[in-house]
């Protein structure tokens, strides 16, 4: 019997344990992973501003590349934020946490339940503790309207320099298909970097062959000759427009605490969930106890005022949904693009305020003016996803 029981190593899950692990080393606790390491196969990127200095000071061993700016290219313009931005692989997930947690952690652990209170894997195996945080991914059915973003990404390995230095987060510069598309690539080295096919696109169906090709037609675009390609990394995220807080929380299992995407706890539009674990994190290493349903109040308290204070982000998702043309999409983040630094950094990291919001919306919207007012209303968002949902996990 532990006082907490971590149900999946992810993201969320894993640097709970670790920050646990190291300011609260009286409290027991268990890890329970399904593969051979924590994290899986992810990369985790965060803009400098997303963190405060303190959560940035004992996340930083687990930064693998940090970048003093970063770039977006559009049609009609380019621009360099002078924006820090920082990404973490799954591979130095593990390495820095496992030897913190190891004694702690059990791999290899295929989870078959979770109760109140106890894990049943797979072997017949099963572990109690005083509560159980159940972090083994987003929900299958959630009550949440979405769109989704979907990408593919190859690591590689060029056979000259790819001269590229800072991240170009953005190049929409590309054909625009399947909704509002952009290439992601991050330089590691003067001759490995990533390459990633970006959508937000109406639809979760995703094939992998052609993003593959994408990338490999960019990279030749930008005179780059692969030489290897090092890993492979696909994912689908939600991009939510609407949906109801409390009924996500009774649903599959009212009472259970819940941690990462299985919390709704990431940006609403970007997908990013690494500011919202690192905060998670923090908060449940300084919990006085760790009776279930504290923990549980606790947890579904935080998303919920994250849900709450995020209600802007959900309503410009609408209008990039259901307001904008696929192939128009492009165009409301090149006009995004063009306001003032300071304000795309509040953006990011969720702290956008009533002057930003104003300034985000003024002038003429670069989409129907009319579905731009249908989309303020919730209720069409539930019409939308139906129509383009197929059995996606949210």
């Amino acid at each position: 019997m532990v006082d907490v029981i971590f149900a999946g190593g992810g993201l969320a899950n894993t640097l709970a344990a670790y920050r646990l692990k190291t300011l609260r080393p009286e409290v027991s606790f268990l890890l329970l992973e399904k593969g051979g390491a924590l994290g899986g196969n992810h990369t985790w990127s965060f803009h400098g501003a997303d963190l405060d200095p303190a959560e940035y000071a004992w996340m930083k061993p687990f930064v693998a590349h940090s970048w003093p700016r970063q770039e977006v290219r559009f049609p009609a313009h380019s621009r360099v934020l002078e924006t820090s931005y920082n990404t973490v692989f799954s591979e130095r997930l593990h390495s820095v946490a496992a030897p913190v947690i190891a004694e702690n952690a059990i791999f290899h652990a295929d989870i078959v339940s979770v109760a109140p209170g106890s894990v049943r894997l797979a072997d017949g195996r099963e572990f109690q503790g005083a509560c159980v945080v159940d972090g083994r991914g987003a929900l299958k059915e959630a009550p949440l309207a979405v769109g989704y973003q979907k990408f593919l990404g190859l690591e590689v390995r060029t056979a000259e320099p790819h001269g590229q230095d800072h991240p170009i987060i953005m190049d929409a510069t590309v054909p625009q298909t399947d909704g509002y598309r952009f290439i992601y690539t991050l330089p590691f080295a003067p001759d490995r970097l990533l390459i990633e096919d970006t959508y937000y696109s109406d639809t979760p169906a995703l094939d992998a062959p052609t993003l593959r090709r994408e990338c490999e037609t960019y990279a030749a675009g930008r005179g780059w000759r692969i030489a290897e390609v090092i890993r492979e990394e696909v994912g689908v995220l939600p991009i939510v427009l609407a949906g109801d807080i409390d009924a996500f929380w009774a649903a599959p299992a009212p009472g259970r605490p819940r941690s990462g995407l299985r919390a709704a706890l990431f940006h609403p539009t970007t997908s990013y969930s690494l500011p919202s674990a690192v905060r998670l994190a923090d908060a449940l290493a300084r919990l006085r106890s760790f009776d279930e349903a504290g923990v549980h109040a606790y947890i579904q308290a935080t998303s919920k005022s994250h849900w709450r204070e995020t209600a802007f982000y959900r309503m410009l998702n609408r209008m990039l949904f259901m307001a904008a043309d696929p192939a128009e999409r492009y165009v409301i983040f090149e006009r995004f693009y063009k306001l003032s630094q300071p304000l795309i950094e509040r953006f990011y990291a969720g702290r956008t305020t009533l002057p930003d919001q104003l300034r985000i919306l003024v002038g003429r919207p670069p989409v129907s003016i009319l579905r731009a007012t249908r989309s303020l209303d919730e209720s069409g968002a539930w019409t939308f996803a139906a129509k383009h949902r197929a059995g996606a996990a949210i």
